[in-house]
């Protein structure tokens, strides 16, 4: 059987990447928003026109009663010259005229406006004129404004069903139209997450309209293009580097073969097998990159299959395995470079004991150091960048290569660190 190369050096580091943060629903929130907004508008412009309308109208009753008292007045006096008589409604020094109009200096016309309001009497306008000179009676004319004023209520009430009616027009419509809105925004905020996660195909696509949210949804497809060139160069200028240095360190361990027997041949041999071992893992990383990666499921005992690949790292490692252990349909080949990836992983950059528990169809690497760091839990994995102070084991590309083949079995592989007291960093492969 040939035996399977261990993975090189992984990292803390070089976890899966962190899951999206997906955006909070904001959209439904800006509807709400807009709506509170188009109520909120439409009950001060209803405020607004109905104050304005009711002062514009008080004024108006009191100009044409003024007019009115002004009027009768001079229709009274002149028949109490031509007859000596009062007219209807006018009197001589009645007690309810207002002072400022008991004394008249002079023989013109005045009016004045009483607010008060006594029993079923409203609001009144008086006019007043005394009737010969210095010392003669005042005739005075009284107009009630009640009726009116009873109009001006109605025309309050009126004015009041009506701004609620346009309220509860304007709502519905700024609903919908905040609704339309939202989901143009949602499109754009989806792609975005999509492109966060992965999917560098994701496209917002053209949008209805010549406004902010097209402008928003054209910049984040741009972003798109610009980021998916930028990472399939990258990609491929892996693959072509790993592919050109392939034939060439071929070459090298051969001639390493051919070197006579010593501590100097050890240690040259050691450092081309490194290389070689960096070459293929760079070939792995870019074939998973680009998707090129097919899993060949067949029934195995997951159990077994995780012994084997545990024994083949050569390190001292317990595994336990559940006593109904049942077979699973999955790529043998992927799941045995997964374990013996973390397996490495857990006793290069964490503590002993390193234990693996397989149960039903989950298997669980722990070991009993510092545990992962907080970056790495957070931002996810960064290639080349050990956990090491320094990077003298391993170039970091074990737990890439682990989470990629994960995503090619169907699987999901997470990290956590175990709580206290124990510690340790503890790796899940769920398949």
């Amino acid at each position: 059987m040939t035996r399977v190369r261990p993975s090189t050096s992984t990292s803390r580091e070089n976890a899966a990447p962190a899951s999206p943060r997906r955006p909070t629903p904001a959209a439904a929130s800006l509807r709400w928003k807009i709506a509170a907004l188009a109520a909120a508008t439409a009950c001060l412009v209803a405020l607004a026109v109905g104050v304005l309308v009711h002062l514009w109208t008080a004024h108006d009753i009191r100009d044409r009663a003024q007019a009115r008292a002004f009027n009768s007045v001079y229709s009274a006096m002149d028949t109490y010259h031509r007859t000596g008589t009062l007219a209807d409604g006018a009197q001589l020094d009645p007690g309810e005229l207002p002072a400022s109009l008991r004394h008249p200096t002079d023989g013109e016309r005045h009016t004045a406006y009483d607010g008060h309001v006594d029993g079923n009497s409203g609001p009144t306008v008086w006019g007043a004129q005394r009737v010969d000179g210095p010392g003669s009676p005042v005739l005075a004319v009284e107009v009630n404004m009640n009726s009116e004023f009873y109009d001006l209520r109605r025309l309050d009430a009126t004015m009041a069903i009506a701004s609620l009616a346009s309220v509860a027009a304007a709502v519905p419509l700024a609903v919908y139209g905040a609704g339309l809105v939202g989901r143009r925004l949602r499109r754009v905020s989806e792609t975005a997450v999509r492109i966060s996660a992965g999917d560098l195909d994701a496209r917002t696509g053209p949008t209805r309209g010549r406004d902010e949210v097209a402008d928003i949804a054209a910049a984040v497809d741009l972003m798109a293009d610009s980021l998916g060139r930028r990472l399939r160069g990258e990609r491929q200028f892996t693959a072509d580097v790993a592919h050109e240095l392939r034939t060439p360190v071929g070459g090298l361990l051969a001639a390493v073969d051919l070197l006579p027997d010593g501590e100097t041949e050890d240690l040259i041999r050691g450092r081309v097998r490194d290389l070689r071992g960096l070459v293929e893992d760079l070939l792995e990383v870019s074939r998973l990159d680009a998707g090129a990666e097919q899993p060949a499921p067949v029934p195995v005992p997951l159990g077994a299959v995780v012994r084997e690949a545990v024994t083949r790292t050569g390190l001292d490692t317990s595994v336990s395995v559940a006593e109904t252990q049942q077979n699973v349909e999955t790529d043998p080949r992927r799941l045995e470079r997964i374990v013996g990836n973390l397996v490495v992983n857990a006793h290069r950059h964490g503590g002993t004991p390193v234990e693996v528990t397989v149960e039903g169809r989950t298997v669980v690497v722990r070991d009993h150091g510092p545990g992962f760091p907080d970056d790495l839990l957070r931002d996810g994995p960064r290639r080349f960048h050990t956990g090491a102070r320094e990077r003298g084991a391993g170039h970091g590309l074990g737990l890439t290569i682990a989470f990629g083949q994960a995503r090619v079995l169907g699987g999901e592989l997470s990290l956590h660190n175990a709580p206290a007291p124990d510690g340790g960093a503890v790796a899940t492969l769920r398949l």
